[in-house]
């Protein structure tokens, strides 16, 4: 026994110290000089560390068929009852199984593994039967066969069997949003720093990864990304290139450029590097040809995986991120049908995460999907229904970016239903989506057109008003919970005067004198004018009252810091009030010219709006339809 343990041990000990590649080439080697000299399990052997730790490790057809043939032969050159005969089956068994998106065969054979008392054949047979199961549906099996590779492995004393097993764990707690994803992770971490495996440490280096997507890190996933690929082509995985693509449709996805993607999906899902059962690229090319705007294209695309129906795709470790692919891909061109048929087989996977292949990468929950789904099949209801679940099971996730999306689509879909209030919860959730896209860097797709139908559902009573203070050098600019911070200027100024007195007409050459009128203003010949209403001070006068009592109450809870902002902005008040009143408090006056007051005031506010705007695209926007300039100047809301 101990023998047959130690041949096991020694394939696995050349993936684990050295690069697959050279592996292959020293099995390749072995297996021709075992052939040459009759010896039949040498040939077993050999032929076993040619197949590599994962099923399908040769891609394309011809290398398919040459590893199968080279199995069957050294299956016939051993003993029919030997461990080595069962272990050749068990491959043999698992590669069938797994290009046609199957599991019985591999299941039957690792249930002669557990009655045959072969450690080292069971543990083979537990870890590629659980490579087969990587599809939606299987999590209680895979958490079982994941718990007798790590038994196998400490009977066999074989350090990767014991890494497998915990692989397998983790990666199954990935693809089932488990509690304690982080712990399985963490303990497989530990494993590798006391000694690294190639193989190995590249699927958690591919699986940090996702962890960056989720976390809204792009710019470093990106770069994580590329490290990782270089990595995959170093140590020779066969999925380097795919899951360096599938994880770049994520963050492209995501940062809302999916349309430059196209050139590369077209070529990668042509490839026959990519595996047999991998759909995902024919999906991701549907959603980028359609966001590009090359329908045809991306109608070809879902049209050639409708082929023999979405039902007949096999249910393979791509399954779910093909799905999601399908969803938005038919939303985009209004596929109600398509959508109508993702819908039906998703269902019953509505509490999975979106993850391809082994946690390389994911899409958020798949309540999103559904959500989407429902959108297009015209059933508002249903799609607020699943997108309320979709943000919550993205936030218990961490998947920040898929949260974002979550609720944009959630805002869509009250819209749609358009019952009392929906418009208001539209807006909030809106709100929120677009205050958390502005941290994450992300883009929020349709943001003005959803906003502006938003702003315009809600009653005038119940619409937010665009709010503007000074603090220090600084103005806070802000509508309902999203605001900005932009550098005091004369045009701010102005724009602060309009914002504090909506839909009151104040002339362009009162914002131009200011609180203290120029030498040129008051040189100048023309009408007299005040420099502020009665409203405005009003407005000024509130503000200290209100600017006094935050002041008071900062200071009493000690925060010197934010009484001293306030205590700059109640100074520049009392300066603008001062300058602006005479002594007995009656308003001054000031002369000047009205038709370079409304050049210099539009010029000036537009510079304004356009800084707000370069900060925040739903603010600026707001600003450029409700700010009117001219000889007379508004706020006027919506």
């Amino acid at each position: 026994m101990a023998r047959r343990h130690s041949r096991h041990c020694d394939v696995h000990a050349w993936y684990a110290g050295d690069d697959l590649r050279s592996g292959r080439d020293r099995f390749e080697a072995a297996y021709l000089a075992a052939e040459a000299a009759g010896d039949g399990p040498a040939m077993a052997v050999a032929a076993l560390g040619l197949a590599g730790l994962w099923i399908h490790d040769h891609r394309g057809f011809t290398a398919g068929t040459s590893i199968e043939v080279r199995l069957r032969r050294a299956l016939s050159a051993v003993d029919p009852g030997s461990p080595l005969a069962l272990r050749l089956r068990v491959r043999l068994a698992a590669e069938s199984d797994y290009r046609s998106g199957e599991h019985q065969a591999v299941l039957a054979v690792l249930q002669e593994a557990r009655a045959y008392g072969d450690c080292a054949a069971l543990a083979e047979a537990a870890g590629l039967a659980h490579q087969c199961l990587l599809g939606p549906g299987h999590a209680p099996l895979r958490h079982e066969l994941a718990r007798e590779l790590l038994a196998a492995g400490f009977q066999t004393s074989c350090r990767s069997d014991l890494l497998m097993g915990l692989l397998w764990r983790t990666v199954g707690h990935i693809l089932d949003a488990h509690p304690h994803t982080e712990r399985s992770l963490a303990e497989l971490r530990a494993q590798l720093e006391h000694e690294d495996h190639q193989a190995i440490g590249f699927v958690l280096q591919a699986i940090d990864v996702m962890l960056a997507i989720r976390a809204g890190r792009l710019g470093e996933a990106e770069a994580r990304a590329a490290a990782c690929a270089e990595r995959g082509r170093l140590v020779g995985d066969a999925d380097a290139t795919s899951w360096y693509g599938g994880q770049m449709v994520a963050i492209r996805w995501y940062q809302g450029r999916m349309a430059e993607l196209v050139p590369l999906l077209a070529e990668v899902a042509a490839s026959p590097d990519l595996s047999a059962v991998d759909n995902s690229y024919l999906a991701a090319l549907a959603v980028a040809a359609a966001e590009a705007g090359e329908h045809r294209q991306a109608a070809g695309a879902l049209a050639r995986l409708r082929r023999s129906g979405l039902a007949s795709l096999p249910r393979s470790s791509t399954w779910l991120a093909t799905m999601f692919g399908v969803v938005e891909a038919a939303n985009l061109l209004h596929d109600a049908e398509t959508a109508a048929a993702a819908y039906e087989l998703l269902m019953p996977y509505a509490h999975l995460p979106l993850v391809a292949s082994l946690g390389v990468t994911c899409f958020g929950s798949a309540q999103h999907a559904l959500g989407v789904a429902a959108l297009t099949t015209g059933d508002p209801q249903r799609a607020i229904e699943h997108l309320k679940l979709a943000v919550r099971g993205n936030l218990a996730m961490g998947h920040w970016p898929a949260a974002v999306l979550s609720r944009v689509r959630w805002a869509q879909a009250l819209m749609l239903r358009a019952r009392t209030g929906d418009a208001a919860e539209a807006g909030r959730q809106l709100e929120v989506a677009a205050c958390e896209a502005a941290g994450l860097g992300m883009t929020v797709p349709g943001e003005r057109e959803l906003h502006a139908a938003i702003m315009n559902a809600v009653p005038q009573a119940q619409r937010p008003l665009i709010e503007c203070r000074r603090e220090g050098r600084w103005w806070r600019v802000g509508l309902g919970a999203r605001s900005v911070d932009v550098k005091h200027s004369l045009g701010m100024e102005y724009l602060a005067v309009l914002l504090a007195n909506p839909r009151y007409e104040v002339p362009a050459i009162e914002l131009a004198a200011g609180p203290v009128p120029s030498q040129e203003a008051v040189a100048a010949a023309g009408i007299t004018q005040p420099t502020l209403d009665e409203t405005a001070v009003r407005a000024y006068r509130e503000r200290l009252s209100q600017l006094q009592e935050e002041i008071d109450d900062h200071e009493a809870a000690h925060d010197t810091v934010r009484a001293e902002q306030l205590r700059v902005e109640r100074d520049w008040l009392l300066e603008g009030l001062a300058s602006a009143t005479g002594l007995d408090g009656r308003i001054r006056s000031f002369t000047g010219n009205e038709e370079r007051a409304r050049i210099s005031v539009g010029k000036a506010i537009r510079r304004a709006i356009e800084r707000i705007a370069s900060a925040d695209a739903i603010l600026g926007g707001e600003l450029h339809v409700t700010i009117h300039t001219g000889r007379l100047c508004r706020y006027q809301p919506r």
